[in-house]
């Protein structure tokens, strides 16, 4: 897999996966989770999210799914822009 590496130093796998419609229906759930912990064991990690997907559904499932290896993840979400501003954006 082809990787980015960042004028800091880290290093990103080019390829990730996207949440989007996942975390929005109940009975996909575990397939969900199953498919994003599979991804990170083949390497893809790299996690693609949104607030607007599934309202944060997919954000709470990311980390139901991820979160004891949020360490070796880079996820990159995106904002409603509204909420695109320094005072609505936590760091």
């Amino acid at each position: 897999m082809k990787h980015v590496t960042f004028p800091g130093g880290e290093v990103v796998p080019s390829m990730g996966q996207g949440t989007w419609k996942m975390g929005e229906r109940a009975e996909r759930r575990s397939d969900e989770i199953a498919s994003l912990r599979a991804g990170v064991e083949l390497g893809m990690t790299l996690v693609d999210t949104a607030e607007m997907y599934g309202d944060g559904a997919a954000e709470v499932l990311i980390c139901e799914a991820l979160g004891d290896r949020r360490d070796e993840l880079f996820l990159v979400s995106k904002a409603h822009p509204q909420n695109a501003s320094r005072s609505r954006l936590g760091r």
